[in-house]
């Protein structure tokens, strides 16, 4: 291509090329597209992370009352130099292991086994790392007849009070207070194509339609607000971690070195904080949750006024 006086290329051509660009951009996937991709069946787990990420695990079981719970997987490991804590959920591949680890919906033994390590990190001053996949807890009687309100309440009274770093990640799909029982940290990241909300799609669906179908449950995952863009607007997570293009699926050991530069970065940051600094900051970032939701609803009642 000729040049112009100044030795650049002609600057309506350069638009062209821009604008050629611009159009060839794909479209960011819509909420429920996202939850698609959270649920894969070949999406790097808990366990994958690990093993990619960590080294020298050493996994703790049983809650030292009922059971052992596979559906949360809990222990210590080193971190590059850095010993840590870490807990996740895992919900297996196969369907013999699906049932081993109840789809990745923890009984009330996997939350006291993960507050185990969480107070097995106070106690000796480790950073904990939590990595949240799951719909929800188990809701069968069995649960509530072993204590499982009561288990996801003592677990998110116990993360708030920590005086040690603590970072949380959603590696999957985040649900409800079984979500939130491994999500109080210091810094909450969600990978790109993650979802967090308080209740899936087709539950939300169920309850406000009364019907399912995918047209229901895609306007309901998109009235949810659960993707990761949309909770970084509202101030609900700290930072979008990126996954290789089409999903960590596609890419697990690309999708665990961009999750474990982002942990890695957030740890330096949160290391340095005394132990007193680390639970008001902590508490402090959970009490002002919403705040942007009701400012931003607040300036946009103010326009419309005007």
């Amino acid at each position: 291509m000729k040049g112009n006086s100044n030795g650049h290329k002609a600057r309506g051509a350069k638009s062209r090329g821009n604008d050629a660009a611009i159009a060839e951009a794909p479209a960011p996937p819509s909420a429920i597209e996202r939850v698609r991709l959270a649920r894969h069946p070949n999406r790097p787990q808990t366990l994958d992370y690990i093993d990619l990420l960590m080294r020298d695990f050493i996994e703790i079981h049983g809650d030292r009352r009922f059971a052992d719970d596979a559906a949360i997987v809990a222990g210590l490991a080193y971190f590059g130099r850095r010993p840590v804590a870490v807990v996740g959920h895992q919900r297996g591949r196969s369907t013999t292991e699906r049932i081993k680890r109840n789809f990745g919906k923890p009984l009330p033994e996997g939350y006291r086994k993960a507050a185990r390590v969480y107070e097995l990190a106070e106690r000796f001053g480790l950073p904990i790392i939590t990595l949240i996949d799951t719909q929800g807890g188990e809701s069968g009687v069995g649960a509530e007849e072993r204590g499982q309100i009561e288990a996801i309440a003592r677990n998110l009274e116990l993360m708030a009070r920590l005086t040690v770093p603590t970072v949380a990640c959603v590696i999957g799909e985040g649900g409800s207070g079984g979500a939130l029982a491994l999500g109080v940290a210091n810094a909450v990241l969600m990978q790109e194509n993650a979802c967090y909300s308080v209740i899936t799609p087709e539950g939300c669906a169920a309850i406000l339609w009364r019907a399912g179908g995918e047209e229901n449950v895609a306007a309901a995952a998109a009235a949810l607000k659960l993707s990761a863009p949309d909770l970084l607007e509202l101030g609900l997570i700290d930072e979008i971690v990126p996954e290789p293009a089409g999903g960590a699926h596609t890419a697990p050991a690309e999708a665990a070195h961009l999750l474990g530069a982002a942990l890695a970065r957030h740890l330096e940051r949160l290391v340095k904080l005394k132990p007193a600094e680390l639970r008001r900051a902590r508490e402090r970032k959970f009490a002002t949750m919403g705040s942007a939701f009701l400012t931003r609803g607040s300036a946009d009642s103010d326009h419309s006024i005007d």
